[in-house]
C-alpha cells in the first residue's frame, strides 16, 4: 500500500492512534462543507412562514451547526482539538427540491485541517432542522453531507467541481 494513502490514524499494529502534528508547520486552513434536509411541501411551508412551534428553524439550526463545528474534537475521537478562527453557517430554502441546503465555512490557522468541524456543523444544523420538525414530519431525509472544498497544509487543495452557489457563498439564509 502507498504511505501517502495509508489511514493515519492507525499505528503499526492496527491500533487507534491520534495523528501527531507537533511538527507540522502552522498555516491558513479552510473547509467548506454542505448538507440537505429534504422535507414536504407542508413542513417545508412551515419553515418558510416561521410557523414551527419550536421556533425559527432556520436561526436554531444555525446556531447549533456553529455550536457542533466548536465540539467536533470532543464528538470524533482522533480529532485534535482546533481554534477556530471563524465559521459561516448559512441554511438556504430551496423551494424547487423541498429542501433546506446548509453550507458551513471553517477557517483557522493551525497545524491540521478543519474539515470536520465543517462536516459535523452541517450534520448538527441538519439535525436540528430534523428535531424542530419531527414534530409535524417522521419521514424527513438529511442527505448529502458532504466536503465541498479545502485548503492548506501538506496535502493541498481540494475541490469537489460541483454545487457552485453552495462555494460561492453566493447564497443568503432566508427567513
Amino acid at each position: 500500500m502507498d504511505t501517502e494513502k495509508d489511514f493515519t490514524h492507525f499505528d503499526s499494529r492496527g491500533g487507534a492512534r491520534m495523528v501527531y502534528v507537533g511538527e507540522k508547520p502552522t498555516s491558513r486552513r479552510v473547509a467548506v462543507a454542505g448538507a440537505s434536509v429534504l422535507v414536504n411541501r407542508d413542513t417545508f411551508a412551515l419553515i418558510q412562514s416561521g410557523g414551527v412551534k419550536k421556533g425559527d428553524v432556520l436561526t436554531v439550526a444555525q446556531i447549533a451547526g456553529i455550536m457542533g463545528a466548536k465540539k467536533t474534537s470532543s464528538l470524533i475521537p482522533m480529532c485534535h482539538p482546533v481554534t477556530i478562527d471563524g465559521i459561516e453557517l448559512e441554511l438556504h430554502l430551496n423551494e424547487e427540491r423541498c429542501a433546506v441546503d446548509i453550507s458551513a465555512s471553517v477557517v483557522c490557522a493551525g497545524k491540521t485541517g478543519v474539515e470536520m468541524e465543517a462536516l459535523t456543523a452541517v450534520s448538527v444544523a441538519a439535525l436540528t432542522v430534523y428535531d424542530m420538525c419531527k414534530a409535524v414530519q417522521r419521514d424527513i431525509v438529511i442527505s448529502d453531507i458532504r466536503l465541498l472544498q479545502k485548503s492548506g497544509g501538506v496535502h493541498g487543495d481540494y475541490n469537489r467541481g460541483e454545487d457552485n452557489e453552495l462555494q460561492s457563498g453566493s447564497h443568503h439564509s432566508q427567513r
